[in-house]
């Protein structure tokens, strides 16, 4: 049986980076099986509604943050799709996986919520942590030496942070230097379709 999360994926026809680094190889699965699921996966060719596209865009920025209907809802229901964007990418989940300590947005989620990051000094394990310009975010001493993060550093060597953040490598530690900028990350789901879906 294929792994839940990568017929989510392949359900979507998009990247959504629930497997890592699998996701960033000639292994990923929307490059070997990029067809939807199921036996005749590959036949079923549909004409998708405008609602349908809303609908799926939805579902991609669900599964992306690890976000239930009520707590994207809320989101729609308070905010601009500028904010909502900018307050996206300025979750401290998202950030740890912008910074490089971990290699997935899913697997960033998780360390935050194992208590393996602090924020200003103190350990955080709220993902939806809301990160501002100033903040320190850094894994946990006691966490460093975990086999979590063997081969971070040499991972963050070749990644490139956004530029309103940043990163020290030895230390496992990143600052927020600057307001997140919409430039340098594009989500791989659209805004604008959820915002619409939430509007009907």
């Amino acid at each position: 049986m294929r792994p839940i999360k990568e017929k989510k994926e392949r359900s979507l026809g998009v990247k959504l980076f629930l497997k890592a680094e699998r996701c960033n190889s000639p292994k990923c699965v929307t490059v070997r099986r990029p067809q939807r699921p199921g036996q005749h996966g590959a036949k079923r060719q549909r004409n998708i509604s405008d609602f349908g596209k809303q609908l799926q865009e939805k579902q991609k920025i669900r599964i992306f943050f690890g976000l239930n209907n009520k707590q994207l809802g809320k989101l729609f229901e308070t905010l601009t799709k500028e904010q909502i964007a900018a307050r996206l990418r300025e979750r401290l989940d998202f950030v740890v996986y912008l910074l490089g300590f971990a290699k997935s947005p899913r697997i960033a989620r998780q360390l935050v919520s194992h208590g393996h990051i602090v924020v200003n000094g103190r350990k955080t394990n709220i993902a939806s942590f809301h990160v501002k310009k100033g903040d320190v975010i850094q894994v946990r001493t006691e966490s460093k030496d975990s086999k979590i993060f063997e081969g971070t550093k040499e991972y963050l060597k070749n990644l490139e942070v956004p530029k309103w953040l940043t990163v020290d490598i030895n230390e496992l530690k990143g600052e927020c230097v600057a307001p997140s900028s919409t430039e340098e990350y594009q989500f791989p789901f659209d805004i604008n379709l959820v915002g619409q879906f939430y509007s009907r």
